[in-house]
């Protein structure tokens, strides 16, 4: 009985650390990720994930060029595929798009490296047929790595970025300013900061947010400035 105990207890701790290694995205065990820019100057930078929507997307994007702030949009492709023009405006004004995958689909996390390839490869197609560009960036969804999504990004050359500060505004909903508060309670230099376009009040947020980090003492660089990368292939 005691010899079972413990077998028990050492099986959930190795499954209790598989999940968090799967599910942290900067855990760094299944990929190596980029979450933060290794500085010290007060800089950070902001990023979208499930762009671009039809709705809201150009309302962000208005609100960006008002700030002049630089973000990245990470795509999914059959979005840009619904959304061309939105998807030539995000990059004409300054914007870097990554890879977010084709469809999003919940079975990303559980397919096979047949599946996680055409996932990517579709998606890049996609947003080469729009822009003449590749992108070399990949953000998971969910922000969930495995052993084969790790195999398969590696084999494609990808740069993976995730983030250090997440706004949860999806759950925040209409509650900008305590979403705001919360990003600003978390910041620290070099961070990256994940957000959603899609949300019904982005524009509002965003508009909050960039006036909050600015208070701070903070600038909004252009992630691939801030962590000195080409976010495409040559």
């Amino acid at each position: 009985m005691y010899w079972l105990i413990v077998i028990l207890i050492i099986v959930v701790v190795v499954l209790t650390v598989l999940f968090w290694a799967s599910a942290n995205i900067g855990s760094n065990v299944y990929l190596k990720t980029i979450c933060r820019a290794k500085t010290q100057q007060k800089v950070v930078a902001l990023s979208f994930d499930d762009a671009p929507n039809a709705e809201m997307t150009p309302r962000v994007l208005d609100v960006l060029k008002a700030h002049n702030v630089k973000a990245m949009f990470c795509l999914i492709g059959q979005e840009a595929e619904r959304n061309p023009e939105l998807v030539r405006r995000i990059v004409e004004e300054g914007h870097i798009v990554a890879n977010h995958t084709y469809n999003h689909s919940g079975r990303f996390t559980i397919s096979g490296p047949e599946q996680v390839r055409a996932q990517l490869e579709r998606c890049n197609d996609v947003i080469y047929s729009l822009i003449g560009r590749k992108p070399r960036i990949f953000r998971p969804p969910f922000g969930v790595t495995n052993p084969t999504i790790g195999k398969v990004v590696r084999g494609m050359n990808f740069d993976t970025i995730g983030w250090t500060i997440r706004s949860l505004d999806t759950i925040y909903g209409d509650r900008v300013e305590a979403m705001c508060e919360r990003v600003v309670r978390k910041l620290h230099p070099g961070a990256i900061i994940l957000l959603h376009d899609r949300c019904a009040n982005a524009d509002r947020a965003v508009a909050m947010l960039i006036e909050r980090i600015q208070e701070q003492g903070y600038e909004i660089m252009p992630l691939q400035e801030m962590l000195n990368m080409n976010g495409y292939e040559d």
